[in-house]
């Protein structure tokens, strides 16, 4: 038997006695509606007070309250949401047994109807109500959320419609319309396009309907903006019937014709994107954004997310009301995939919210071949949402009412609480993982029952029929008109030679062009006026006479105005006026990732705590009234879901520079993912350009495997088409420079830049005013203390390792060698490589020099693409990890390398 009470606020009460006896004693201390609730029983108090105990009656009230309760908390384990085969069974049960009632209760008047808005009601009519509210179509699950106006407004909604959908006649028509275009579309396809992959929906057609009604009811509730995120089931049937992408293109896609734009490698139809405005039933103009995706499920979810909070940023002033994020997931991947977790744990941080994103989840029950019951351990797929104390929403996917109802319910509960919230359709597949696969090899029972289930629009026509709120001819009709308009725009398909790249984000895009090869020639000027830069800069390093701030901090502020008066510039500073200049020209800023506020390495310092507060101050944004602003976030400690999301916030706005940085460069592969299928590809898939900067710290310095490497050769193997750039500076100015060009060029791509440790405190790692001042980025930087006419040996080498090789050479005196840094890898300046070519022609060698094994690092992509000479490779010995871990033997190498540069030990032919 149950006999916990902790429905009622107070862990120390366990029994009705010491509930009462505390009402007793003073009924100020219990809640207003139970003090009501206590008057009631007037006639008990005279029986505790002489023999301490409660009347059976008053303790059934309490046993029926706790029926309620169990209803509220467990009801959804006993609901008829499966549409295709019994639920598993849970115990105990709510059976009354289980509450300390009996079957002779049932006719019994209880006060506790009240708690359901009954008033005094019969037993079985508060069972019939709580199996009614909670045992149906619609499972809920809320119980754990620690709000308790939340758990309020959730039970206020649903106890007091039980549920239980009331729709117009117009409305139930408008929902078979939706599912009629759904059931049909997907019949066309399978009969016009046999045996080709198109991922059906069939078995889920009522997420059509579902997703109408998002857009329908969010835009009655002041939302303009969805962003969508799904994966390929169930796809084309929503670009078709929800974004209104035409027909008529889908078919040529299924043609498989090349598109006449040779800069478009294009993907399968399935992954494509696309946007569109629309006007709602109600004259509701709202803008539909479809998100590409790549097969790797739920990799598009950060990218929305991302996607969103631009729009709210940018285009609705912040305002999370306005744009309403909606991600379609399976049941395998939602369970499956850590990337789910992690984009949910950012839902309510500030750098990162926003205000709510819809979940529905299409719950087939499988994943590819394998069953719910090895696809996890958790009850539910969906109880991820736990976690952020999001409800959840099981629902029966054959009953399309109740899954509208739900949807209308859930887009409420988003506009008012700005929390996401999950809606699990419980549905099943009606054919194999694609249309070529043969489902019964693996799951042969649940087939053979799917097999003879009649499909959603089927069920739900008769049930409208037994209703007799259609004629009988109506359902046919709307069949016969919407197939006969696909066969019209199949033959219409057919005259086409190419298919029709489709816009996605196009109207943010509308100024910027799509690069060409000889845009990568040269750099442009990105230089400041000296008037203007050391304005700016002055400001930036005073602090407010009225704050006080932390000793050390004052003293790094000195220290930075000391640069400015001395004219010596460190990495900070020229990193710091990048943003800050950009900035003063209108350009925000936004900057995420671990401890970027401070900066690993504790250089960047561009949010400041106040001593003994938590309050903070930040520079940037206070050097001038009409600047544009610098939005800097901690993240959290995940790379796969805030690169991701910041990749998305750069596709929604191409006049901001959004930077994210990773700890150490070695963590970047967390989110390998998102650099291959998007970062490094999206523009030749989806022709979908990104000024997206990657800054991740490389650098050779004895700290080991994991804090050495951020893997150059993988960014350099991906590179092909100009589809992104590659640096590696050497200087405050340089680095400054690339910065400033990502939105000085009339393109974006992606930046890869590989950023220094040891250097952000070297001495001789600094700028001069002129550098920033004049011209731009260097892709290559010549050896400036060189003679031409005396240099045997010209070496290349990119980042730190110049250094080390300049300090060897003027510690020797060297005059033959000339060190040449090659600033920018890809794309390659092949120009003006020739031109340090013709400078050494004299040179006999001609030297590669790196501190990363020979199998890593830049060598082997530079051996594959700079063959005007004959280089030869001074690295360290090719290895399994990227560095030693012992500190003595990294100087070693370190200096065995430097050694060989100068002919203190032999030099490897290649």
């Amino acid at each position: 038997m149950m006999d916990k009470f902790s429905y009622l606020g107070n862990a120390d009460i366990s029994s009705v006695e010491d509930f009462y006896k505390q009402y007793l004693s003073d009924p100020n201390s219990v809640d207003p509606g139970w003090q009501k609730f206590f008057e009631g029983f007037e006639f008990a108090r005279s029986n505790f007070e002489e023999k301490g105990e409660v009347p059976q009656s008053l303790k059934n009230e309490f046993n029926v309250i706790n029926l309620i309760n169990a209803y509220r908390n467990r009801g959804h384990l006993f609901t008829h949401t499966n549409p295709v085969r019994d639920r598993r069974k849970y115990s105990p049960t709510l059976d009354i047994e289980n509450f300390g009632l009996v079957q002779e209760d049932m006719e019994t008047v209880f006060q506790a109807g009240s708690q359901l808005g009954m008033g005094p009601s019969k037993l079985k009519d508060i069972v019939a109500v709580l199996k009614q509210t909670y045992c149906g179509s619609i499972g809920a699950e809320y119980m754990y959320i620690r709000t308790p106006d939340i758990i309020e407004w959730l039970q206020q909604k649903m106890e007091s419609s039980r549920n239980t959908p009331d729709f117009k006649i117009e409305e139930k028509k408008a929902i078979l319309n939706k599912l009629n275009q759904a059931v049909v579309f997907e019949n066309f396809l399978h009969t016009k396009f046999v045996g080709q992959k198109r991922f059906s929906l069939e078995g889920a057609e009522t997420l059509i309907p579902a997703l109408d009604t998002v857009l329908e009811k969010g835009s009655e509730l002041g939302i303009e903006d969805f962003v969508i995120g799904m994966s390929h089931r169930g796809r084309l049937n929503v670009l078709a019937n929800i974004l209104h992408k035409t027909y008529k293109d889908i078919f040529t896609e299924f043609e498989g014709r090349g598109t006449s734009d040779s800069l478009f490698d294009g993907d399968v139809k399935y992954h494509m994107g696309y946007s569109s405005d629309l006007k709602t039933e109600k004259g509701k103009k709202i803008h539909l954004s479809l998100t590409p995706n790549p097969s790797h499920l739920e990799a598009v979810d950060p990218v929305v997310e991302g996607i969103a909070r631009a729009k709210i940023d940018t285009v609705h002033n912040h305002n999370y009301d306005k744009v309403t994020p909606i991600l379609i997931h399976g049941d395998a991947a939602i369970a499956g995939q850590g990337i789910v977790y992690e984009v949910i744990q950012m839902s309510q941080l500030p750098g990162f919210k926003t205000g709510g994103t819809i979940h529905l989840v299409v719950n087939n029950q499988v994943g590819f071949t394998t069953n719910y019951y090895d696809g996890r351990s958790s009850t539910y797929c969906t109880d991820v949402a736990k976690v952020v104390l999001s409800p959840v929403f099981h629902v029966n996917g054959d009953d399309v009412e109740a899954l509208v109802f739900i949807t209308k319910l859930a887009m409420e509960f988003r506009q008012k609480f700005h929390r996401d919230v999950f809606i699990d359709i419980l549905c099943y597949r009606k054919y194999g993982h694609n249309e070529g696969d043969e489902p019964r090899f693996t799951q042969p029972l649940l087939y053979k029952l799917i097999a003879s289930h009649p499909n959603p629009r089927e069920i739900y026509t008769q049930k409208l029929l037994a209703q007799g709120d259609i004629e009988a001819d109506l359902a046919k009709e709307m069949e016969k008109n919407f197939k006969d308009m696909l066969q019209e725009k199949l033959e219409e398909s057919k005259q086409l030679e190419k298919a029709n790249i489709t816009s996605f984000l196009e109207g943010a895009w509308a100024n910027v062009k799509m690069a060409g090869k000889d845009d990568f020639d040269k750099s442009p000027d990105t230089a400041v006026d000296e008037k203007t830069f050391l304005s700016i800069a002055n400001k930036t390093v005073e602090l407010p006479k009225d704050k006080k701030f932390f000793n050390k901090t004052e003293k790094l502020f000195k220290d930075r105005k000391a640069m400015i008066d001395g004219n010596s510039y460190d990495w900070a500073m020229g990193e710091l006026m990048a943003y800050a200049t950009l900035m003063n020209e209108g350009f925000p800023v936004r900057f995420t990732g671990q401890d970027v506020e401070r900066g690993t390495f504790s250089h960047r310092h561009a949010v400041v705590k106040l001593e003994d507060s938590e309050d903070e101050y930040t520079p940037l944004n206070n050097f001038s009234a009409k600047q544009a602003k610098l939005e800097i976030y901690n993240s959290l400690l995940s790379e796969y879901a805030v690169l991701g999301f910041e990749y998305g916030y750069a596709l929604a706005t191409p006049n901001t520079l959004p930077i994210w940085e990773a700890q150490f460069g070695d963590f970047f592969n967390g989110a390998q993912i998102i650099i291959d299928q998007f970062i490094s590809s999206a523009e030749y898939k989806w022709r979908r350009m990104n000024g997206l900067v990657m800054l991740l710290p490389h650098g050779y310095e004895g700290q080991g495997p994991e804090h050495s490497s951020a893997r150059i050769e993988r960014f350099l193997q991906m590179c092909a088409d100009n589809n992104m750039q590659v640096i590696d500076c050497t200087t405050p100015a340089n680095q400054f420079h690339a910065l400033r060009r990502q939105l000085h060029r009339p393109f974006r791509k992606p930046l890869i830049a590989f950023t220094p440790k040891s250097l952000l405190r070297h001495p001789r790692c600094v700028s001069k005013l002129e550098d920033f001042t004049k011209g731009g980025f260097k892709e290559v930087l010549d050896d400036e203390t060189a003679n031409a006419k005396q240099v045997n040996k010209v070496v290349f080498c990119t980042g730190k390792v110049y250094y080390d090789l300049l300090d060897q050479k003027e510690k020797d005196k060297v005059t033959d060698v000339a060190l040449v840094r090659l600033e920018q890898l890809y794309p390659l300046p092949l120009k003006q490589l020739k031109n340090i070519i013709a400078k050494y022609s004299q040179a006999k060698d001609w030297l590669w020099v790196q501190e990363e094994p020979e199998n890593m690092g830049a060598w082997s992509y530079i051996l594959r693409c700079f063959r005007e000479v004959n280089l030869k490779v001074i690295a360290r010995h090719e290895s399994a990890t990227p560095a030693t871990g012992y500190s003595k033997i990294h100087q070693q190498q370190q200096q065995q390398i430097i050694d060989r540069v100068f002919e203190k030990v032999l030099v490897k032919n290649n």
